[in-house]
C-alpha cells in the first residue's frame, strides 16, 4: 500500500489538533463558565457578577484555542517551537503561518476581554457610587479601550509581519498630522468630556434642551464621542459630546433641585371692558374672602384721600381716585396664588400688567408651583387658569380673543334686524 504524501500527513495533523482547540475551547467555556458562576453566586458583592455580565472571562476563553495551536503546530509537525522558523520547508511554513495567527488570535482575545473589564468597571462605578451621574468615567474608559485597541493593532501587525513593534512605532512621528487628522473628534470630545465633568455641565438624568439640534429630553448616556438624549417623543438624539462645549444648550437640572417649576403666562384682558367699579361692585367684591383686607384697605386710602381733597372750589374738578375692574382683579389673582396649596410660598411671585397691544391688556402671572413633576405641573397650571377664565365676568372683565367665523355671523343677523 502506498504511503500518503507528506502533505497529506500534516494536513490531518492540523486538523486534528483544530479539533482538539476547539473541544477544549467547549470544555474550558462550559465547565469554567458554570465554576465561575457558582462562585459568584456563593458572594453577598455585585461587582463579581457584573464583570461575568460583560463575559470578561468568556472572552478570555478564546485563548485557549490560540494557546494549544501555537504550542502544539510545533511538536505535532516535528519541530521544537525554537527551530520552526529556522527550518526551510513547506511544512516549517506552515507551523510557522499558524504559530503567528494562533499569537496574534491571543493578543486580540487579551484586548476585548479588557475592553469588556473596562465595561464592567464602568457598571462597578454606576452601582456603587452616588456621584457616577455627575461624575462619569465612561469616557476615560473609552480612551483607555482605544488606547489598548491601537496597541493591540500595531502588536499584530508586528507578530504577522515579523517585525519589532518599534518598527512601525518609529514611524508614527511621521504620521502625526494623518493621526490628529483622523482623531480630530476623538480628542475634541476627550477635552470636552473632562470639561463637561470638571464643570458639572451635564449628568445622567439631566433635562437637556438643545433646539439647535432638535434635542430635548433627558440624558441617559455620556460617552466619550456623543452624548445620547432621549427625547419626550421617545425618540433618540445623538448629539457629539464636543458640541455640549461649542454650542449653547439649556440644563433644567436647576429647577428640578430648586423644587419649584415655573408659570409665566398672561391673559389678555378686553381693553373695552377695562373701567371704574361702580358701589355695587364695590360692596360684592369686598364680600369675597380674597379681597376682603384688600378692598377695606383701599377703601380706607380712598377716603382719606378724599378728605384731603374737600376743601377745593367746586368749580374745581376733583383728581377723583376710584378702583378699576382689572386692577381688582389683579389683587385677586395675587391673593388667590399667594393661598393656593401648591404654589411655592419662598419663590417669586407676581401678577403684573404688561403693554397694551392690539391683542388686548396683558395681565401675566409669575410663580412657582411646589410639584415640579411635568404632568402634575400642567394640571395645576389649567386648574388655575380655569379658574381665572371663569371668575373674569364677577369682575366685568373679558378675555380678548379674534373674531371668529360665529361674531360674524351674530353681526350680520343684528345688522339685517335692525334694517328691518
Amino acid at each position: 500500500m502506498a504511503a500518503l504524501p507528506s502533505w497529506l500527513v500534516d494536513l490531518g495533523i492540523t486538523v486534528i489538533l483544530a479539533l482538539v482547540a476547539a473541544i477544549a475551547y467547549r470544555l474550558t467555556v462550559r465547565l469554567g463558565r458554570g465554576a465561575i458562576r457558582r462562585a459568584a453566586a456563593r458572594t453577598t458583592a455585585q461587582w463579581d457578577d457584573l464583570i461575568i455580565d460583560r463575559n470578561v472571562f468568556a472572552r478570555l476563553a478564546n485563548a485557549v484555542p490560540a494557546v494549544i495551536l501555537y504550542f502544539g503546530i510545533g511538536p505535532a509537525l516535528g519541530f521544537s517551537p525554537v527551530d520552526v522558523s529556522a527550518d526551510g520547508t513547506m511544512t516549517a511554513f506552515v507551523a510557522l503561518v499558524v504559530q503567528r495567527v494562533a499569537l496574534s488570535v491571543l493578543v486580540l482575545s487579551a484586548v476585548l476581554s479588557f475592553n469588556a473589564l473596562l465595561e464592567a468597571i464602568n457598571d462597578i462605578y454606576n452601582a456603587s457610587y452616588s456621584e457616577a451621574n455627575s461624575r462619569p468615567i465612561k469616557g476615560y474608559l473609552q480612551v483607555i479601550g482605544l488606547i489598548a485597541y491601537i496597541s493591540a493593532g500595531v502588536v499584530i501587525v508586528s507578530i504577522l509581519a515579523d517585525r519589532s513593534p518599534i518598527v512601525f512605532l518609529s514611524g508614527l512621528g511621521a504620521l502625526t498630522a494623518v493621526l490628529m487628522l483622523v482623531f480630530r473628534d476623538t480628542i475634541l470630545s476627550l477635552v470636552a468630556s473632562m470639561q463637561i465633568m470638571s464643570n458639572d455641565m451635564i449628568r445622567i438624568g439631566d433635562w437637556v434642551e438643545m433646539p439647535q439640534s432638535n434635542a430635548d429630553g433627558d440624558v441617559i448616556d455620556i460617552a466619550l464621542h456623543i452624548v445620547k438624549i432621549q427625547n419626550w417623543d421617545k425618540t433618540i438624539s445623538t448629539i457629539p459630546t464636543h458640541k455640549f462645549i461649542s454650542e449653547s444648550f439649556k440644563n433644567w437640572r436647576g429647577m428640578s433641585e430648586s423644587g419649584g417649576r415655573r408659570i409665566k403666562r398672561g391673559l389678555n384682558m378686553d381693553l373695552a371692558t377695562v373701567r371704574f367699579l361702580t358701589e355695587e361692585e364695590l360692596v360684592r367684591l369686598g364680600r369675597y374672602e380674597l379681597l376682603r383686607g384688600y378692598m377695606d384697605g383701599k377703601r380706607g386710602e380712598l377716603e382719606a384721600y378724599a378728605a384731603d381733597k374737600s376743601d377745593m372750589a367746586e368749580e374745581v374738578i376733583q383728581d377723583v381716585r376710584r378702583l378699576t375692574n382689572v386692577g381688582t382683579f389683579r389683587a385677586y389673582v395675587y391673593a388667590y396664588l399667594r393661598a393656593h396649596p401648591l404654589i411655592h410660598e419662598d419663590m417669586t411671585l407676581l401678577v403684573r400688567q404688561l403693554a397694551s397691544s392690539p391683542q388686548g391688556l396683558p395681565i401675566e402671572i409669575y410663580c412657582f408651583t411646589n410639584d415640579i413633576e411635568w404632568s402634575n405641573y400642567e394640571r395645576i397650571q389649567s386648574d388655575i387658569f380655569d379658574h381665572l377664565l371663569a371668575i373674569l365676568p364677577e369682575f366685568g372683565l373679558r378675555a380678548f380673543q379674534e373674531p371668529a367665523g360665529s361674531d360674524f355671523s351674530r353681526a350680520m343677523a343684528s345688522a339685517a334686524v335692525g334694517s328691518n
